[in-house]
């Protein structure tokens, strides 16, 4: 990881501490090397990256459709409420599921306030919108960047 984008991160951390949302967002596409990013800094902090995926999923599983939408928030605060602040997290593709009737910027954000987040984002930053995934693929949103801490991989 390079200096300037670890300087980035620390204080981003330190930054939204302050917040009301203590939410960073770590965007860059797919491949681009946020995992080992969030790795070698979770190593640093004296944590570790929670794959949210496999953590949501594997409590979800024995759920029906419509059971799940309504127990992913009380899940994703079971899981985050064990974790020490900053809470890192990578693979957050399950969120964006249509079947979940989620939106989960909103969610991350409100799971924010009470500890630290640092999330990898599929997607990037541009002008005045966060972005995830690419237009045409059917998880695409855009979101207001308005108020969001936010670290580039590019």
């Amino acid at each position: 990881m390079s200096k300037s984008l670890y300087d980035k991160l620390i204080s981003s951390i330190e930054a939204a501490s302050s917040l009301y949302f203590r939410l960073i967002v770590l965007a860059g596409p797919s491949g681009s090397g946020k995992t080992r990013v969030l790795q070698e800094l979770a190593k640093t902090l004296d944590t570790k990256v929670i794959n949210i995926n496999l953590e949501v999923s594997s409590k979800l599983l024995e759920l029906t459709q419509r059971q799940r939408a309504i127990k992913l928030s009380e899940t994703l605060d079971q899981i985050i409420l064990r974790e020490n602040s900053p809470v890192i997290m990578d693979n957050i593709e399950i969120l964006f599921d249509k079947t979940l009737k989620q939106n989960p910027l909103r969610l991350l954000q409100g799971m924010s306030r009470n500890k630290t987040i640092l999330t990898a984002w599929n997607g990037h930053a541009s002008g005045d919108k966060l972005v995830y995934a690419q237009p045409g693929h059917p998880e695409y949103q855009n979101y207001s960047l308005e108020g969001l801490v936010w670290v580039s991989m590019e």
